[in-house]
């Protein structure tokens, strides 16, 4: 039996869901952190990371307020895997290092788990900060359409953002567990609630009424 708290790690590719399935879990008193939250702190201004950025890329990757252009980085880095690798050795371990401190403090409660959800959970090293792997997991046609709509941008640019990631079949070989999420909210809260079963459980305490 694994001590309390597990930490559960929430991934999937873009569009998958993971903060829906999570808010599902917070619902039933399940705290998370958001990686991409943790990724945009270690970014803002004052913090080492955006000076390196600055000092790499210049003011173009600089808003007015002095605040990082996510969007002018993103473009920058989608265009080449160099620089999209540079990126990551100046983010991840600053973002791992953090998430870390955050999953510490989770330990430190009188909780059954926690969730600990980042896409890229399996690319850059997280996976060792975790018990167990819940993959969010959707048809790739579905994330296309989702992330278009949600981007606001068009299916050929949707196509190359998915096409970009982990590869969805490697994703699922890694899991130790899958949601799917492509059919209704009934659905996603009925599998909430029997993943929730199924980690109290590992936890060693009775099932929620």
């Amino acid at each position: 039996m694994t001590a309390r708290p597990l930490i559960i790690g929430v991934t999937g590719g873009i569009a998958s869901g993971k903060s829906t399935v999570a808010h599902a879990f917070a619902r039933l008193g399940i705290p998370w952190v958001d990686a991409d939250d943790i990724a945009r702190e270690v970014v803002a201004p004052g913090e080492p990371a955006l000076a390196e950025i600055r000092q790499r890329h210049g003011p173009r990757v600089l808003l007015e307020d002095g605040c990082l252009d996510r969007r002018a980085l993103r473009d920058i880095v989608f265009a080449d895997d160099a620089e999209r690798r540079w990126l990551e050795s100046v983010t991840h371990p600053r973002i791992r290092e953090r998430l870390g401190e955050r999953l510490e403090n989770f330990r430190q409660r009188d909780i059954p788990y926690a969730l600990l959800v980042s896409p890229l959970l399996l690319e850059s090293g997280q996976r060792e900060l975790v018990d167990r792997c819940l993959v969010i997991d959707v048809p790739e046609p579905l994330q296309i359409e989702r992330t278009a709509r949600r981007d606001g941008v068009d299916e050929t640019q949707a196509r190359a953002i998915v096409a970009a990631q982990m590869p969805r079949d490697e994703r699922l070989a890694r899991a130790d567990d899958i949601l799917a999420n492509d059919g209704d909210e009934r659905h996603l809260a009925d599998r909430v609630a029997e993943l929730d079963r199924q980690y109290r459980a590992l936890a060693g305490l009775p099932p929620t009424p």
